[in-house]
């Protein structure tokens, strides 16, 4: 790096990180979470928090006149069960376009095994990442950071000055949903559904998809209460069936309570609520998932009150209902309207979606909410 004449460490006061709410201090530097400080005693489990650390939507802005940048960090990529490693994929995006992609090879691996919380903890190395071949002139620059591992941020070294980003004044967007928010299977980080929706709807994303974590947890309506927002959205429904941790009579309690803390923050903000695309496993049985292949239970005579993806899609649709007599920013999409029944062979596993239906389906959101022309300050919150 001895030919970079510009270099700052994390945190840098000329580096803003977008995306993250917490920027834990580590040896190295430090690490994105997207989840408050105050929230981590209340995790339940070791992999809700490398969920939490995983970067989906997190990236780092600046602005330079910078033919050369190099960023220095070491990732955290994640073996599943089946023996794949989730790629650690890095996105360069220039004036809103993305001209670059590289991919981390070092860093650590954790291992994860079925069914359990324990891990196992391959050791890696730091690495520099290296963009080369950019124009000359003033830009602003964002390193979308992968959405399927945790990245421990080192240092970021250009061949010009490095300026704090332009302040953007677009709406911001706060999305929550399961792992079909998060997109780990998506072709790098700038193709999750909720980064497509929001660079063509020019937002200001904050992704809180959680992979196997969306379960309306209390302390993540306290997070989306009390961050800033023009545009709410919400994607319930896909891990409570899958792992069959509510039924029909805790479910619905937990939507409104969900939904109530959030408007103490935000009482006039547009709130989305968004049921299950399709999963034909799902439909019509409830879960749980019993092993890494989707075959859920059958449903029996005891089951009354077991929730499936149908009919958590028509509770969603009748709280929305129930809700709007008193509350005109809240509007519900089917998630199917996403991605349908004649698209389920583009669900890899019969779950989740592959890289090109992750794109329509944020094509598909813009288009449905109006989006496209959605201007700075149009959908502005009274708390914002």
């Amino acid at each position: 790096m001895n030919h970079m004449l510009h270099q700052t460490t994390f945190p840098s006061d000329l580096l803003r990180v977008d995306g993250a709410l917490d920027l834990e201090p580590t040896a190295r530097g430090v690490r994105p979470r997207r989840l408050p400080a105050w929230t981590r005693p209340q995790l339940p489990d070791a992999l809700f928090d490398l969920v939490a650390q995983s970067t989906a939507g997190v990236r780092i802005a600046l602005r330079t006149d910078a033919t050369v940048i190099e960023l220095t960090l070491h990732v955290t990529q994640v073996e599943l069960p089946s023996g794949r490693t989730l790629p650690a994929v890095l996105d360069l995006v220039v004036n809103g376009e993305v001209t670059h992609r590289q991919t981390a090879a070092g860093g650590d691996v954790l291992r994860i095994m079925w069914g359990s919380s324990d891990v196992d903890i391959v050791p890696g190395t730091t690495e520099t990442i290296r963009f080369t071949g950019l124009l000359r002139g003033d830009k602003d620059v964002e390193i979308w950071l992968p959405q399927a591992a945790a990245c421990d941020l080192v240092s970021l070294a250009a061949d010009a000055p490095i300026h704090p980003a332009t302040t953007s004044i677009a709406p911001r967007w706060v999305h929550y949903g399961s792992s079909i928010s998060h997109c780990v299977e998506a072709d790098g980080p700038t193709g999750t559904w909720p980064a497509v929706a929001a660079a063509k709807a020019n937002l200001r994303l904050t992704d809180l998809g959680f992979s196997g974590n969306a379960m309306l947890d209390p302390f993540v309506a306290r997070t989306i209460r009390d961050l800033p927002a023009d545009l709410i959205s919400l994607k319930i429904g896909a891990n409570i069936v899958a792992d069959a941790t509510m039924r029909q009579r805790t479910f619905l309690p937990a939507v409104h309570g969900f939904l109530d803390t959030i408007r103490d923050g935000h009482p006039s903000t547009p709130i989305v609520v968004i049921s299950p695309i399709s999963c034909p496993p799902l439909e019509n049985r409830p879960g749980p998932i019993m092993s890494a292949h989707p075959r859920p239970q059958e449903a029996t005579e005891t089951d009354t009150g077991a929730l499936t993806m149908s009919a958590v899609r028509e509770l969603l649709h009748g709280i929305v209902q129930d809700r709007t007599a008193t509350d005109a920013a809240l509007s519900y999409v089917d998630g199917r309207a996403l991605l349908g029944p004649d698209e389920t062979g583009d669900l890899h596993d019969g779950i989740h979606p592959n890289a090109a239906a992750y794109r329509r389906m944020g094509g598909r959101f813009v288009s449905l909410l109006g989006l496209v022309d959605l201007q700075p300050g149009q959908a502005r919150s009274t708390t914002s």
